[in-house]
C-alpha cells in the first residue's frame, strides 16, 4: 500500500481484528524490504488487483516485487462482505444510457470474466475460502421492484444471461425474513467467499510462482523514469514497469488518481452462532443478499451458522469509536428479531468510490499502471483489474484500455475539503433512503 493508515482497532503489522481473521490460517509476515534490488516489475499493494497483477506476471516469466505496507490482504481485500457478483457496479441499462451499447456489452463481458476469473483461480490453485452459491438483490421501496423485474428480464433476453429471475415479495419473504423488503431479484450465476482466505490464497500461488513478497514496506515515493523506482524508508526496488493496485490508500503517491476515488470507510458485524436452524430462519437459502439503499445493507451466514450484516459508511480515515453499535442500527432495521443476540465482532475497512462508480484504470507515464476506486465490487473486478493490468504490461493494452477509455469526474474541493463534501451528499443520499 502507499499510506500507513491506521484506525481504532489497526495495530501496526498485525491484521485487523475481524471474524475473517479469527478464521483464517495467517501466515508470518514476510520480510520488509532492505536495500536496493532490481526487477521487471514492481507491484505496489497485496490485495486483489496487486495479487492478481504479481501472479499473471510471474507466470509470464517476469522478475515481479510485491511491496505491501502493512500484510497481505490487509486493506479492503481482507475485511469486505464477500460477494462475488454479476456486471459493473452500474447495472447494464445504465451503462449503455451512459456509453453507448459497444461499450456496454465489452464491459459486461470482462464483468462475466472476473467472475470465472476469481472462480478459476479459487479451482486451479485449491484456495479453501468456504464458497457458496447465489446473491440476492433486495428492493427496500415498493416501486423499486418494477425495475427489477425489467431488469432480469433484461439480462436474461438481450444478455442470454439466464441465471438471474425476478423475485415477488411473497418469495422474498420466504427467503430473506424481513418485512422491511418488497421483491428484487435471485443471481444463481453469483457467489459468496471468505475474502480473507480468497486473497491469502492468491498470495501463496504468487509466491509459489516465484514472486518476491515484501510486507511492512510502505512505499513513500515513486520517482519516474526508465527505470520507474519505488522507495520505502529502508529500501528501494527499480523496475521496468510498476503497478498501483493501492486502491482507497493511494494518497499522496498520485494525486491527480487519488482526485478521481474517494477513499470511505464500511462496516461489518458478526452475530453470536445462531445455530443452524436460527440462520436459516434469517436466509433460507444460504445466499448472499445486497439491498437498494443508496448506502447499502449486505449481509450473508457464516459456516458457523452466524450473521455477517455490513452497513453504515464515513469518510477520510477515522472509524466509528463503537463499530459494533454503528452497524447495529441498520441490522436491527432488517432484522429486529435480532435485538437480543450478542455481537461478537466488528470491524471496518477503506475501498475507494469513483464518481460514476465505474473502476480507474489509467497509465501514467508509459511504465505505471494504475488500478482502482472498485465501489464495492472489489472481489471480483480488482481480480480483472489485475489480470488485464499484465496484459498491458506484457503489450496487450486493449482490454485494460477499454476501462482506461472511461472518463471519470474529479471529486471537488480538493483534498482538505473533499471528504466533508462527499460526507453532505451520502448523507442526502441516506436521507433519501429514509424517506
Amino acid at each position: 500500500m502507499a499510506l500507513n493508515i491506521l484506525h481504532a482497532n489497526d495495530r501496526q503489522g498485525t491484521y485487523p481484528s475481524s471474524w475473517y481473521a479469527a478464521t483464517a490460517e495467517l501466515p508470518e509476515a514476510g520480510p520488509r524490504l532492505e536495500g536496493r534490488q532490481r526487477a521487471d516489475v514492481c507491484v505496489v499493494g497485496g490485495g486483489y488487483t496487486g495479487l492478481s497483477a504479481a501472479l499473471h506476471l510471474a507466470e509470464a516469466g517476469y522478475r515481479v516485487v510485491l511491496l505491501e505496507a502493512h500484510r497481505i490482504g490487509w486493506g479492503a481485500s481482507g475485511r469486505n462482505g464477500g460477494q462475488v457478483g454479476t456486471g459493473q457496479r452500474r447495472d447494464q441499462d445504465e451503462l449503455e444510457a451512459r456509453n453507448g451499447i459497444e461499450t456496454a456489452r465489452r464491459l459486461w463481458e470482462l464483468a462475466e470474466e472476473s467472475k470465472a476469473l476469481v472462480a478459476g483461480l479459487i479451482e486451479r490453485h485449491a484456495i479453501e475460502c468456504e464458497v457458496a452459491p447465489g446473491i440476492i438483490h433486495a428492493d427496500h421501496k415498493p416501486r423499486y421492484t418494477v425495475h427489477s423485474r425489467a431488469y432480469a428480464e433484461k439480462l436474461n433476453t438481450e444478455y442470454c444471461y439466464g441465471k438471474i429471475r425476478f423475485v415477488d415479495r411473497e418469495e422474498m419473504r420466504s427467503l430473506v425474513d424481513s418485512e422491511d423488503y418488497h421483491g428484487g431479484t435471485y443471481d444463481t450465476g453469483s457467489f459468496h467467499l471468505h475474502p480473507l482466505k480468497y486473497v491469502l490464497g492468491l498470495a501463496r500461488a504468487a509466491l509459489k510462482a516465484g514472486v518476491t513478497i515484501h510486507e511492512n514496506s510502505e512505499v513513500l515515493r515513486i520517482v519516474k523514469g526508465s527505470p520507474v523506482v519505488a522507495e520505502t524508508s529502508s529500501g528501494a526496488i527499480e523496475a521496468d514497469h510498476l503497478v498501483l493496485g493501492c486502491n482507497g490508500y493511494l494518497g499522496a503517491l498520485e494525486p491527480e488518481i487519488a482526485a478521481c476515488a474517494m477513499p470511505i470507510n464500511n462496516f461489518i458485524i458478526a452475530t453470536e452462532p445462531l445455530g443452524e436452524a436460527g440462520a436459516r430462519a434469517l436466509i433460507a437459502n444460504n445466499a448472499a443478499v445486497a439491498d437498494s439503499r443508496f448506502v447499502i445493507n449486505y449481509f450473508r451466514l457464516t459456516p458457523d451458522h452466524r450473521l455477517l450484516f455490513g452497513g453504515g459508511e464515513n469518510y477520510g480515515y477515522r472509524f466509528p469509536a463503537d463499530i459494533k453499535s454503528f452497524v447495529r442500527r441498520p441490522m436491527l432495521k432488517v432484522y429486529p428479531q435480532l435485538k437480543d443476540v450478542r455481537i461478537d465482532y466488528g470491524w471496518g475497512g477503506t475501498l475507494a468510490v469513483t464518481a460514476d462508480r465505474l473502476p480507474l484504470m489509467t497509465r501514467i507515464g508509459g511504465n505505471i499502471l494504475s488500478a482502482s476506486g472498485y465501489s464495492g465490487q472489489g472481489v471480483t473486478i480488482a481480480t480483472l483489474a489485475g489480470k488485464l493490468a499484465a496484459e498491458a504490461v506484457r503489450g496487450q493494452s486493449e482490454r485494460f484500455d477499454i476501462y482506461s477509455a472511461l472518463p471519470h469526474l474529479t471529486f471537488p474541493g480538493g483534498p482538505v475539503l473533499r471528504p466533508a463534501l462527499l460526507a453532505l451528499a451520502m448523507t442526502w443520499y441516506a436521507l433519501r433512503d429514509r424517506l
